[in-house]
């Protein structure tokens, strides 16, 4: 069985690729015993930014209203790699 994939797309024009390592870096820290990859993909589309998960979205930019969270975005990412894994402080 084959771990699971995050894909960070970011507007490279936007600069925010800072942000989207900074995610990534957070990600691995918290699920690396799970996570199979985590990768930053600079999208060709202006102003994207959207995190995906094995190719289902988790967050995105524009429909979710800004920039996630970590703590929104480590419970949304647990809840589709690892659901039974308590993540102490960012539960509450």
């Amino acid at each position: 069985m084959s771990r699971p994939r995050v894909e960070i797309h970011y507007c490279p024009g936007c600069h925010w690729l800072p942000r989207s390592a900074w995610m990534a870096q957070e990600l691995l820290h918290t699920f690396g015993d799970v996570l199979g990859e985590v990768a930053l993909c600079p999208a060709s589309e202006q102003g994207r930014f959207c995190i995906l998960v094995d190719g289902s979205q988790v967050w995105d930019r524009v429909a979710d209203r800004g920039f996630p969270d970590i703590k929104v975005l480590k419970q949304r990412v647990r809840d589709r790699v690892d659901p039974g894994r308590a993540l102490g402080h960012a539960d509450h």
